[in-house]
């Protein structure tokens, strides 16, 4: 590669290794650690995926036994986050919420300028038990509702609910809650991830580089897609009393209309995947779930009706963030939220990528290809 070559957006650079996750070309699989994530989200609770993204291999039941109790007693927020947080305006984007409440994490943090492998561990463990209480508290505060603390007994999924809604949740809608955490949880280089390690290149410390990873996130063309998608969803209409095929066919003329428009429709279309997202199966099957469980047909009417028209005009499929954005919706979480529940996952392929990239440092700097005025003189 020459300097005057020029690969915009970095499309097709290889900018170093990574032994966290992967897209197998020959499956269509996202591999965490060489492990399918179908299979993980299948099988495994989002703490056991967490330390392997960590650790490179799976828990052993002590080692799961002992983070789980870690984890518990780390979910509660202090007063100087909560503080931080009350300071917001309720009307600003719970991005902005998530990005400040991390920054404030990190300034408290005894340890926030230890980068030693073992300490940066840490770090990440407690922001991941930390971070599910700041997007309930958020989403709480924005409806007048008073926050609702922790509980001990409750696993990360069930907790995570718990505070946002103030009530046990279902069986059914936990299990997709976590599914939806575990395929969120990593993604190789994308664009905050990248971000991340860039923030990490330069020795700086593990909660500046996540709160830079979460203003790449709150862009459309990256997490804010869910959110997008539920816009679409929402610009359409959703009328609980219609039929699944109602609401699928005028979702199918909306899209058919937007495509002619030449709008730009989120929640179909990826980078990676040229064969359709591979997380997406398995996030249907939670949707799927939510439907059933709510009695809500007409939510996978708008799906099909979207979808159907998307595939018949460009062949396009969806990504994860298609059926994320429902299911969502359907549990009960604001629009906004989507995002930031984007984040509660991705912290940890975030902090696995950030212990990486600090075992094996070099600073990321690329060059440019100048295409300004000649030297001149004044």
């Amino acid at each position: 590669m020459t300097e005057e070559t020029v690969y915009k957006g970095l499309a097709g650079v290889v900018a170093d290794h990574t032994a966290i996750s992967k897209v197998n070309p020959e499956t269509n699989s996202l591999l965490y650690r060489g492990y399918p994530v179908q299979q993980l989200a299948a099988q495994l609770s989002f703490e056991e995926v967490a330390l392997l993204l960590w650790n490179a291999e799976l828990p052993t039941e002590e080692e799961l036994a002992e983070f789980i109790e870690f984890e518990r007693s780390n979910r509660a927020l202090t007063p100087e986050v909560k503080a931080a947080i009350d300071l917001l305006p309720t009307d600003c984007h719970p991005m902005d919420v998530g990005r400040t409440a991390v920054s404030v994490i990190g300034a408290n943090d005894p340890a926030s300028e230890d980068s030693s492998p073992e300490t940066e561990l840490l770090k990440a463990k407690r922001l991941f038990a930390a971070f599910p209480a700041v997007v309930a508290y958020d989403q709480r505060r924005r409806r007048g509702q008073q926050p609702v603390d922790p509980r001990e007994d409750l696993d990360y999924s069930q907790n995570f609910l718990w505070m946002t809604f103030g009530e046990e949740a279902a069986e059914e809608v936990v299990d997709a809650f976590r599914v939806s955490m575990v395929l969120y949880a990593e993604h190789s280089f994308n664009a905050s991830t990248f971000t991340a390690r860039v923030v990490t290149s330069t020795l700086s410390d593990l909660h500046s580089a996540v709160t830079a990873a979460i203003g790449a996130l709150k862009g459309p063309l990256h997490g804010g897609a869910n959110e997008a998608v539920m816009h679409t969803f929402e610009e359409i209409g959703i009328r609980q009393e219609e039929t699944r095929e109602e609401a699928a066919a005028r979702a199918k003329a909306w899209m058919e209309d937007a495509l002619a428009a030449k709008k730009k429709v989120m929640g179909f279309g990826h980078r990676v995947y040229k064969k359709g997202d591979s997380r997406v199966p398995t996030m249907k099957q939670a949707l799927d779930a939510m439907v059933e469980h709510f009695g809500r047909e007409e939510m996978m009417g708008l799906y099909d009706g979207l979808e159907q028209a998307m595939d018949e005009a460009k062949g396009i499929k969806p990504n994860l963030d298609y059926p994320a954005g429902p299911t969502y919706h359907l549990m009960g979480f604001d629009t906004e939220l989507f995002t930031p529940l984007f984040i509660a996952s991705r912290i940890t392929g975030w902090t696995a990528h950030i212990l990486e990239q600090r075992a094996n440092n070099s600073l990321i700097r690329p060059l440019s290809a100048y295409n300004g005025p000649a030297e001149r003189q004044l």
